[in-house]
């Protein structure tokens, strides 16, 4: 059965922050892409899950989300997939920067946290 959406931070380029909600048995990390004011783009890795494998099935619908106060970002995304195919979902920004022209940010959800292994709790139960 899947488990509730945890909450999760995470500090961009420009050092704002921003709430990552996500799928504890899903969600591998989130990047955060953007142009930098040198007119490079940038990738960073925005959160990454604490858990290295899921604890349970994650479900028939990816749920995941960003919010930045300071960006004036709330977004979320919800797709549904019951066969559980979908390992990334990416959802781009339109936001006003420091010079008030129109940037785009990028968010990129990796999915698909690794199954427990269950060989190691088998030696744990000996």
């Amino acid at each position: 059965m899947a488990r509730h959406n945890r909450e999760g931070t995470g500090e961009d380029q420009r050092g704002h922050d921003h709430e990552v909600s996500y799928q504890p048995d899903w969600l591998r990390f989130v990047k955060i892409t953007r142009t930098l004011m040198n007119g490079r783009q940038s990738t960073k890795t925005l959160f990454r899950n604490p858990l290295r494998r899921r604890e349970a099935e994650p479900g028939d619908r990816v749920r995941c989300g960003v919010r930045s106060q300071r960006e004036n970002i709330d977004v979320g995304v919800a797709i549904d997939d019951p066969l559980r195919h979908v390992t990334r979902v990416r959802v781009t920004c339109r936001v006003p920067d420091e010079n008030g022209r129109e940037e785009e940010i990028e968010y990129t959800f990796e999915g698909a946290l690794p199954a427990p292994d269950r060989r190691r709790w088998r030696e744990v139960g000996r």
